[in-house]
């Protein structure tokens, strides 16, 4: 026998990835989250809400870069007066956020709005929050149990000694207890942090207890660029384990490009694939063609496609016959030529200049056959040689 135990190799998945935790559906305006159902991006304005020229001006203009909720807050009474005036401009359901004061969530509540966000650290006590769940059940809005730990209730900080895990989830269920006490279910939960670490066990740690739907993020993650790395490192995690119904990448300041960088974050985690996945190498001293300028033009060409196809564009000749193998759909080039793989076999050899040209008549020829595979809605067994799972909603 050798030194190590092969035989976990042999009974591991060949094919890696986990299924989604198995949630509750719940209908957010015309979008529904939990169970099967793509995972919804949202952002939230940065507008006074009372504001409703400017606060609409941004909705659209998050509308226009893809996002799928909103969120504007309403800490006072002009602002939760604008809402309908909001709601009826924008296309997305609108999500309000109270903290605070509940009368102000009460207030909110007789606007239509889609869904309310609640903070049960601060909302004034359980009696209080016990209004709002009533009059949000009476009206058919759902709810985010919204926990962070930068709020949480005073008793559980004594009781745990800080804003741990345990105390995160303790306090999301006993809400979710009163409000199930109201015979209310139409539950989302957050449970952020802007610590990675209590942010990422919170939500494992929740997901053992509970089947209600999750909003993750990583809160007040900072300035871009880093807040995009911090928030990636967070969120990427929990989307590997399956966790995670609706994401929200928080950013300082625009909040336009915080749906971008939400998508990348379950392109790369397989959780939401919108586009071709596109593979290049690095520009190391082995780099045998012009390779920036052939992924530019492929990137080009490639623009609104929404193909579950992995496409592998390798300029040497060390890994990139392999790695092409592995895609759906590869090159490996080298000293101006190069090998276009398909399935894994070599099918036709090309001149450097017809490298993007050759590997655009591949990618429309796989298209075409598999045209009547392709999901109009989503995917989740996935499609493509690395079963990618095409969600083009």
């Amino acid at each position: 026998m050798g030194r190590f135990q092969y035989s976990l190799l042999e009974q591991a998945a060949r094919v890696p990835g986990k299924p989604r935790h198995k949630t509750r559906e719940v209908r957010i305006g015309t979008v529904v989250i939990g169970g099967n159902n793509p995972i919804a991006v949202q952002s939230m304005t940065t507008t006074d809400t009372h504001d409703v020229e400017a606060t609409v001006r941004q909705i659209h203009a998050l509308e226009a870069a893809g996002c799928e909720l909103v969120r504007v807050t309403v800490p006072k009474p002009e602002d939760a007066h604008a809402l309908t005036r909001i709601r009826e401009r924008i296309g997305i359901p609108l999500i309000c956020d109270i903290h605070f004061d509940y009368k102000m969530a009460l207030a909110a509540l007789d606007h239509p709005i889609d869904k309310i966000r609640i903070n049960p650290g601060n909302i004034g006590g359980p009696e209080r929050f016990r209004q709002v769940v009533r009059k949000a059940k009476s009206r058919g809005i759902p709810m985010r149990i919204g926990v962070n730990a930068g709020s949480l209730e005073r008793d559980l900080c004594e009781k745990y000694g800080f804003p741990c895990p345990p105390a995160m989830v303790e306090s999301a269920l006993r809400h979710i207890e009163i409000a199930e006490e109201e015979g209310y279910h139409d539950i989302v939960v957050s449970l952020k942090s802007s610590d990675v670490l209590v942010a990422v066990e919170a939500y494992r740690l929740y997901a053992q207890l509970a089947d209600y739907p999750t909003h993750i993020g990583i809160t007040e993650a900072g300035k871009p660029p880093y807040a995009v790395t911090k928030s990636a490192v967070g969120l990427a995690p929990l989307l590997l384990d399956g966790i995670g119904d609706t994401i929200r990448v928080s950013l300082l300041g625009d909040p336009v490009p915080e749906i971008a960088a939400a998508f990348d974050i379950l392109q790369a985690t397989q959780r939401r694939v919108r586009r071709p996945e596109l593979i290049a190498c690095p520009t190391c001293g082995r780099l045998a063609i012009d390779l920036e300028k052939i992924v530019a033009e492929l990137e080009q060409r490639l623009a609104g496609k929404r193909l579950p196809i992995k496409i592998s564009v390798l300029g040497c000749v060390v890994n990139g016959p392999g790695e092409a193998r592995e895609a759906d759909i590869g090159i490996a080039a080298g000293n101006g030529k190069g090998m276009i793989f398909r399935n894994g076999e070599i099918i036709r050899r090309v001149e450097e200049a017809e490298i993007v040209d050759a590997l655009m008549e591949e990618i429309a020829r796989w298209e075409q056959e598999n045209q009547h595979r392709l999901p109009q809605q989503r995917d989740v067994e996935g499609l493509g040689r690395r079963r990618l799972p095409l969600i083009s909603s």
